[in-house]
This record gives structure tokens, C-alpha cells and sequence, in this order.
């Protein structure tokens, strides 16, 4: 079976681009991938051109490593998140058209299942306004559809420091959402590598009483030493990982104990087998994995093919039942949360079990997405001038 070939579809909403990418073959096998790009769709688009024709046509699909291998080191030049991001969804298309020809699941492949399901928390919940009151509210609608765990980023535009004014009024968010979502559930406070460590030691500390699960990204992550200043002087476990973009780049990380749950998205490092690769390398070093999940259903179904054969797999984010829910028509087969329990549950289907309905894709062309973490409002996720 030889690669003939691959077509890209993205769709659209105001504040993200879902970039789908089906690899095609010879023997009439299609496999499918998805990576969310901000700001770098078309980027994205040019590099997948270039390398179809210099790495990924007359491939092999079942030698993925040797695919990957290619892509990642044949072009020289160091790669980032836009070349990982490409290596992403070709190779999850690869894993896709292995399970179909073999008749399995992906986690088959990856060395069979170790749990028959993958906990799930909501993310894009909080779409509202920013009032203690609407998010005590739509924190009870997360946890009526069944969800036992949420996040959210209650700092407003904070950048390095947050006066006590914005303090009391974060925390006051924080106090709300607890007061909803009852003793029990995961709170995962985000804080976008917004601040100072001295500022985000501080805030840890006001939150504290309201449980946080973990602490997302307290500062900016090029400076993994100020991570660990952060860690050594909290209680809260630290999480982190999403905008690194080669698992060899977690090594430090590892090294020096700064963090307790890694975050990498499938969809930026390269794919399933990296990011299992990477989930074992964090076993040894008792690590947890709980992947940054902002797509849609097919990097939903990849990303869960990791949990259900990763020991140390801790949860999966999923924005799909809130923020543009109804982008889940693109696809058939979509990855849903059971709301007896909160959880994914482990499926059969051969490959990663999805399916892309291009006619539904070609609904929601692609926009001029933006999603600036420092603007007004951007936790509603509708940009000025979208009218969304």
C-alpha cells in the first residue's frame, strides 16, 4: 500500500481554524487527522503542500515512525509548531488507515487497552459574562450534562501582576464555581502562562481553599526554571506542556521534578505514537498525562487512542459540548462524554473509529480566527468584529 496522496479541509469558527487533513492510498484506504492552528492555518496549508510532495507521497502508511522520521529531520531545518503540527495530522491519518486495513482499533496497536475508559473535563464552558453569578450558573449546566470536572482561566487580561482589586474579584469567580460544582468535582485552574512567579505563587495561595486539581501554566513556559520556582513553593500540582512542541523538550522538565501532569497536544507533537512515546518516558518519572485538547472530534478520537493504553493518563479536555458545538456534525462517529459518568468509553471501531463528512466541513469555511489571551472578553471566545 503506497500513500497517493492528501486533501485538507479546514473549518471555521471565529476563534479557531480546525485543520483536517485525509491521506489517501492506493487501495482505496483514507485515513483522517485534525490539528487546531491560531494564527498560522495557511502556514500550516503551505508547509502540508511541500512536504506531499517531498516526503509524503509514494509513503508507505504502516511505517509510520519511518514517515515521521522524514518529516522531521529530511527538510534540515529545526521543527516547530507549524512542521510538527503537519507531521501531526498526516500521522494520525496513518494510524487511521492501519487500524481500517487490520480491522482494529488504533489502541490495538499501541499495545492493547489498560482502561475501558478516559474521564473527561470540560473547557469552553464559560462563554458568558464574567460575573460570579453567570459562571455559578453555566458551571451547574457543565455539571448537569455529566461532567465531574472543569477549567477555567479567572484572571481576566492579567499579564505578570494582578492588583488585589482583580484578586478578590478572580477569586470571587473561583469561590462560585466551587459553590456550583460541589465538594467532589476536579476544578483545573488555568493561568495561560500569564504571570511573574511571585504573582503566581500568590494567587495559588488565595485559591488554595477552593481545591484546585492543578495549576496550568503560572508563567510564560520558555523559562522552565522559573516553572520550578513556582513549583517548590506550592502546595497545588503543577501542569504544563501544551506549547512544547517536541517531546525531546520535555526532558527537562523531567530532570528537575517542576511538574506533576504534562500537557502535550497530539495535534502539535507530532502525533499518537510521539505523544505515547512521550506518556511513557513521564511513567518513569511518575508523571501524569492529560493532553491539551482544543479541537474537534478526530483529535478528540486520537488523543483518546493515548489514554485508553497509557497507565499514567489522568483526564482529556473537551471544548466540543460548549464552544462551537455544532462543529460536531463534521464528523461521523464524534467521540462524546457518557453523562452517567463523565467519562469516554473505550470503542471498537477500526482506526481511530471517526469518519469526516467533507460535505458538513465545507459548512463552516475557514475565517480569519483570532484568539488574543490579553483582549477584553476573549474568554468568550467571539472577536471584535465577528458579530459571534
Amino acid at each position: 500500500m503506497r500513500i497517493t496522496g492528501i486533501s485538507t479541509h479546514v473549518v471555521g469558527t471565529p476563534w479557531r481554524n480546525l485543520t483536517y487533513v485525509q491521506v489517501h492510498t492506493d487501495e482505496g484506504l483514507t485515513g483522517v487527522g485534525e490539528t487546531r492552528m491560531l494564527g498560522h492555518t495557511d502556514a500550516l496549508l503551505g508547509y502540508l503542500k511541500e512536504a506531499e510532495a517531498n516526503h509524503i507521497v509514494g509513503s508507505d502508511p504502516f511505517a509510520v515512525e519511518d514517515l515521521v522520521r522524514r518529516m522531521k529531520y529530511g527538510d534540515y531545518g529545526r521543527a516547530g509548531e507549524i512542521v510538527m503540527s503537519g507531521i501531526a495530522v498526516v500521522e494520525m491519518a496513518c494510524w487511521d488507515i492501519k487500524g481500517k486495513a487490520l480491522g482494529v482499533p488504533v489502541w490495538q496497536l499501541l499495545g492493547g487497552k489498560v482502561t475501558d475508559k478516559v474521564k473527561a473535563y470540560a473547557n469552553g464552558w464559560y462563554t458568558t459574562e464574567r460575573t460570579p453569578e453567570a459562571y455559578h450558573k453555566a458551571a451547574q449546566g457543565v455539571m448537569e450534562r455529566g461532567y465531574r470536572a472543569l477549567k477555567i482561566d479567572p484572571f481576566g487580561t492579567g499579564h505578570f501582576e494582578l492588583d488585589q482589586q482583580q484578586t478578590n474579584y478572580a477569586v470571587s469567580l473561583i469561590e462560585a464555581v466551587r459553590d456550583a460544582i460541589g465538594p467532589d468535582a476536579e476544578l483545573m485552574l488555568e493561568m495561560h502562562g500569564r504571570f511573574s512567579p511571585s504573582t503566581a505563587v500568590r494567587l495559588a495561595r488565595e485559591l488554595a481553599p477552593f481545591r484546585p486539581a492543578w495549576l496550568e501554566e503560572p508563567v510564560p513556559p520558555e523559562n522552565l526554571k522559573a516553572l520550578k520556582k513556582v513549583a517548590e513553593k506550592v502546595d497545588i500540582p503543577v501542569a504544563t506542556g501544551e506549547r512544547i512542541h517536541d517531546r525531546i523538550e520535555f526532558r527537562e522538565l523531567f530532570e528537575d521534578q517542576s511538574v506533576d501532569v504534562i500537557q502535550p497536544d497530539v495535534g502539535h507533537i507530532g502525533g499518537i505514537w510521539e505523544t505515547r512515546k512521550l506518556a511513557a518516558t513521564a511513567e518513569t518519572h511518575y508523571t501524569l498525562v492529560a493532553p491539551h485538547n482544543v479541537g474537534g472530534p478526530v483529535l478528540t478520537a486520537a488523543s483518546l487512542q493515548v489514554g485508553f493504553t497509557s497507565p499514567n493518563f489522568k483526564i482529556l479536555e473537551h471544548f466540543n459540548d460548549f464552544a462551537d458545538a455544532e462543529i460536531k456534525k463534521v464528523v461521523k462517529g464524534a467521540p462524546r462524554v457518557d453523562p452517567e459518568d463523565g467519562c469516554f468509553h473505550l470503542s471498537d471501531a477500526p482506526g481511530l473509529g471517526v469518519e469526516l463528512d467533507t460535505d458538513a466541513a465545507a459548512e463552516f469555511p475557514q475565517q480569519q480566527a483570532r484568539f488574543d489571551l490579553w483582549a477584553e472578553g476573549w474568554e468568550k471566545r467571539a472577536p471584535k468584529g465577528t458579530g459571534a
